[in-house]
Parts: C-alpha cells; sequence; structure tokens
C-alpha cells in the first residue's frame, strides 16, 4: 500500500464526515445558506480560505451578505483579509442579483443537479468573478462534487509531487482544467481514493486542516 493510501486511511472518518456535511447544505440548507456558498468560492481566490469564511460569516452576521450592497460588503471582505475585496463585492452583489426575483433568492432554482458537469460550465460562463474551479468549489459544498476537481493552487502542487502532471500551469483556460481534471480522476482510479476524497486529503496536507 503507498505511503499515500495509508495517509488516506489516517484521515478517511474525518474526510468523508466533511463531505456528508456538504450534502447537508443542499439538503437541508436555505436559499441565504446556499448564497453563502456561493459567496465564499467568489471570495477565495488569491485569498485563503480562513479568510474567506470569516467573511462570509462576518457578512451574514451583520445581514449583509444578501443586500447587495456592494460598499458595506467591500468593507467586511477587506476586514477579514480577502484580497481584491473591492472586486468580490461586486462579484457577490452581481451574483444576489442575478440570482433574485422580487427580492428573493431562488438558487435552487436556476441550479439543474440532474447535470453537474453542464451545470459547472453554466456557473462559470454566467456568474461573474466564477470560472471553473470556483463553480467546481461551489458545486463540491453543496454536494455536487463527487466527480469534480478544484484545481486551486495547494491540489496543483500536489499533482505535480505525485506524478499526475509535469508542470504546474501558469493559465488554466477550460480546455486544460479538463484535461487536467481527467487526469485526476485517472489517477483517483489508480490510487483507489475517490475524487472529492483526493481532493481535501490533498487540501489538507498543505493546510493541514480538512476545511472546505
Amino acid at each position: 500500500m503507498s505511503e499515500l493510501q495509508l495517509l488516506y486511511l489516517s484521515k478517511k472518518a474525518d474526510i468523508q464526515q466533511r463531505l456528508k456535511d456538504f450534502s447537508k447544505v443542499w439538503e437541508t440548507g436555505d436559499e441565504q445558506r446556499l448564497f453563502a456558498e456561493l459567496a465564499f468560492c467568489l471570495c477565495t481566490p488569491q485569498s485563503k480560505a480562513t479568510a474567506a469564511d470569516l467573511a462570509i460569516r462576518r457578512l451574514t452576521d451583520a445581514n449583509v451578505l444578501c443586500s447587495g450592497n456592494q460598499g458595506a460588503i467591500s468593507e467586511h471582505l477587506s476586514r477579514s483579509g480577502v484580497r481584491f475585496g473591492n472586486n468580490k463585492a461586486k462579484y457577490i452583489a452581481e451574483a444576489y442579483r442575478y440570482f433574485s426575483a422580487d427580492g428573493q433568492l431562488k438558487i435552487r432554482g436556476k441550479l439543474n443537479i440532474e447535470d453537474v458537469v453542464g451545470l459547472r460550465s453554466w456557473l462559470a460562463d454566467n456568474v461573474l468573478g466564477m470560472g471553473m474551479k470556483e463553480a467546481s468549489h461551489f458545486l463540491r459544498n453543496i454536494g455536487f462534487g463527487n466527480n469534480l476537481a478544484i484545481l486551486d493552487r495547494h491540489i496543483l502542487k500536489n499533482l505535480k509531487k505525485h506524478g499526475v502532471i509535469p508542470i504546474i500551469p501558469k493559465v488554466l483556460s477550460k480546455q486544460v482544467y479538463l484535461e487536467l481534471e481527467e487526469r485526476v480522476r485517472k489517477f483517483s482510479q489508480k490510487v483507489r481514493i475517490p475524487m472529492a476524497d483526493l481532493d481535501l486529503l490533498f487540501w489538507s496536507e498543505e493546510t493541514g486542516q480538512i476545511f472546505k
């Protein structure tokens, strides 16, 4: 058994519990909870996930997250350590407007979860500030990421370490993203670790925690 498989066995229970937590977001969460996950993923590029999570918590506690108030959102993002707060506040405010009707969030009605792969592309094409990585991250965080790769810098570093990719690409176009995702899928099958579990395993190796 490889070192990676042994590491997985030591963390498997915690990883699978975390994935169950993600599934509950869709199963029991309200529209605001879903939007919070969307906003979190919009905040993560070039920022620590812990900072993004703190920002979303503060925005929620202050009843600002679902206000569409770009200025107020930006202020909370900056205070929480989220980089490029002005841009990300714009993304969150725009997303709120995009997923709202008559002043009410309507996220579930716009998400075709019967076609997760197609939904990911739709999110990347239609939600300002959301690319393939962020869309994959969002879908995983609401329980639909079993066959998706979240190719952030932590994951790419580990993919290179384990010989899955020769170099870390400087730019991830949609085509390159899908090509690398297929490599991750094959590697996952080879080491017999599910893709979603593998992502959290790599992430925990880089950050020391099984987070989101």
